[in-house]
């Protein structure tokens, strides 16, 4: 018997909140979403990339172009994010982070 496995395609089925490890905002609404084993660069409208940063449940802050998605965080270091399984991570101050460690708590 053959079980058809299910595999969700990133690039046709993106979703920035639940796919995204952090994300990079860039010039002329182009924004840079960085995933598990993935990049995508998408371009939004104004209003798409504004709610997507108002979203402080879901994202936060930790530099000028830089937005982490808190519920993917597996831990926090001296000076750098980590995420899961994967071997990326994003460096912030030390003031950012005790932020998200309250903000975790």
């Amino acid at each position: 018997m053959t079980v058809a496995l299910q595999q969700k395609n990133v690039y046709e089925d993106f979703d920035p909140k639940s796919d995204t490890l952090f994300f990079k905002v860039g010039t002329h609404g182009l924004i840079s979403f960085h995933g598990r084993n993935y990049n995508i660069k998408k371009r939004m409208s104004a209003d798409e990339r504004n709610r997507l940063i108002a979203d402080t449940g879901t994202f936060f802050r930790v530099s000028s172009d830089c937005y982490v998605n808190i519920h993917n965080i597996s831990s926090l270091g001296d000076a750098n994010i980590f995420f899961g399984d994967s071997s990326k991570r994003v460096s912030c101050s030390h003031r950012k982070l005790q932020m998200i460690r309250e903000k975790l708590a």
